[in-house]
C-alpha cells in the first residue's frame, strides 16, 4: 500500500472508531454487523451499508482484508446482522473473486458513493442468513 493510501486508511479508521461508528451504532435503524472479536472473544458491532436479497445480506468492505470485522469473520464466520431494527444470525464469507465495484451498484447509493470515494481495497462479503 502506498504511503498516501496508508495515510487515508489511518485517518478514515481513526474517524470511524472515535466518531462515526459510536454515533451510527446508536441509530435504531442503522444496519449493524456483529462479529466475535478474534482475540477478545467479545461481540464487536460495526455499522455497515448493504442490502438483503432473500436470505442473503451483501456488503462491501472498504478496506478489504484489513478491516477488523473481516479479520474477525476469518476467525469465526458466525455473525449477526441488524436489518431495519431486527437481528438475524448467519454465516459470513468474504468473496475475493467477486467484483466489488459491480456489487456496489446493487447496494444503497449513498453507501456505494462513500465506498468508492474512501475505499482502497474493496472486498465483497456475503452473509447467508439462517432461516
Amino acid at each position: 500500500m502506498t504511503s498516501r493510501a496508508e495515510r487515508r486508511y489511518r485517518v478514515v479508521t481513526a474517524f470511524q472508531r472515535r466518531v462515526g461508528n459510536p454515533l451510527l451504532r446508536r441509530m435504531p435503524f442503522q444496519t449493524l454487523l456483529e462479529t466475535t472479536g478474534r482475540v477478545s472473544g467479545l461481540p464487536r458491532t460495526t455499522p455497515v451499508g448493504g442490502r438483503r436479497v432473500g436470505d442473503t445480506f451483501w456488503l462491501v468492505s472498504e478496506f478489504g482484508g484489513r478491516s477488523q470485522y473481516v479479520r474477525n469473520i476469518a476467525a469465526d464466520p458466525r455473525v449477526r446482522v441488524r436489518i431495519r431494527g431486527r437481528w438475524h444470525t448467519g454465516t459470513a464469507r468474504p468473496l475475493p473473486d467477486d467484483d466489488p465495484v459491480a456489487r456496489l451498484r446493487a447496494l444503497p447509493r449513498l453507501n456505494s458513493a462513500a465506498m468508492r470515494a474512501l475505499g482502497a481495497e474493496l472486498l465483497t462479503v456475503r452473509v447467508d442468513l439462517d432461516g
